[in-house]
């Protein structure tokens, strides 16, 4: 699993193969399994079409991912739920990355659904937070990683 964690890269081209719909749920039932505060499951998953991509006009248009998909969070009843539930999605979305990771996927992670312009290209309904918009495939390049600072500097230590 650390291996998984520490190679897992943010993909920006992915090769045409076709993403097969048992790998896919694979995959987001091992996502299910984040930690949610009262077990609210607050995900919500919106695969998008050829038509739906072309209005949100992604710059790269995901790598060419063969699949994309938004994840929305459910807001709940309080400003406190809403935090927990949209953690609780990032989470999710962080599970779904490692799981497609170990399996030879990749995942490119964008936050192009937060926007109101393609809020109400997704028709996401009052309530709910787009958290990501995924595109999903199999890696055409895998990135060199990016330099992390060590994990001591973010280490405090209270009495």
């Amino acid at each position: 699993m650390i291996d998984v964690i520490r190679t897992r890269r943010n993909i920006k081209k992915f090769k045409p193969d076709e993403v097969k719909e048992e790998h896919l749920m694979t995959w987001l039932q091992a996502a299910s399994m984040a930690p949610n505060h009262r077990m609210t499951e607050p995900w919500e998953i919106l695969f998008l079409g050829k038509e739906t991509r072309e209005k949100i006009n992604h710059k790269t248009n995901f790598g060419n991912a063969p699949m994309v998909m938004a994840v929305l969070s459910r807001n709940g009843l309080t400003q406190i739920e809403k935090i927990e539930n949209a953690l609780a999605t990032a989470c999710f979305i962080q599970n779904f990355n490692l799981a497609a990771w170990a399996d030879g996927a990749g995942t490119f992670w964008s936050s192009i659904g937060a926007s109101e312009r393609n809020r109400g290209i997704l028709s996401v309904p009052d309530g709910y937070e787009v958290i990501g918009v995924l595109g999903v495939g199999y890696p055409e390049i895998i990135p060199e990683p990016k330099p992390r600072k060590p994990i001591a500097e973010k280490i405090k230590r209270l009495p």
